[in-house]
């Protein structure tokens, strides 16, 4: 299940009312140097890093009308040795982690890695993310 991080300290930066344009100036400081982290695991849960994602250039905007923050990060896959189960895309305070799969249709995951996510070494993945502004609105 997805969860949400830091929200309560990036919103300390915004005194007084907060809106979806307020939040999204501060998400999208926040994120300009944002990583996108892969894992797996092996043995009792021990965590392997799979895939270094860093955000694309020129990427990172906010989408006004839908109200969210569209990103996309990619880099190269490191290792190929577990399934990918756990993602973790952090900003300089925010992010977000939950659990991810290379499969579609896989009960309780939130993020179904792209096409580009091969699990070859070397080879660069690109994930597109969306983060609508509403549901963190209503978590303040």
């Amino acid at each position: 299940m997805r969860q949400i991080h830091g929200l309560e300290k990036l919103l300390e930066q915004q005194p007084g009312r907060l809106n979806a344009q307020k939040l999204a100036e501060l998400l999208l400081t926040d994120l300009r140097q944002c990583r996108c982290s892969i894992y797996g695991t092996m043995g009792d849960n021990d965590r392997v890093l799979l895939a270094e994602l860093d955000l694309l250039p020129d990427s990172l905007e906010y989408e006004m009308f839908d109200q969210r923050i569209d990103l996309i990060v990619a880099g190269p896959i490191l290792r190929a040795d577990c399934v990918p189960l756990i993602y973790s895309l952090q900003g300089e305070q925010f992010a977000i982690s939950g659990r991810c799969s290379m499969i579609a249709r896989v009960c309780g995951v939130d993020l179904y890695l792209q096409r580009s996510y091969t699990g070859v070494v070397g080879d660069s993945a690109r994930q597109k993310f969306a983060i609508p502004l509403k549901p963190l609105l209503q978590m303040r």
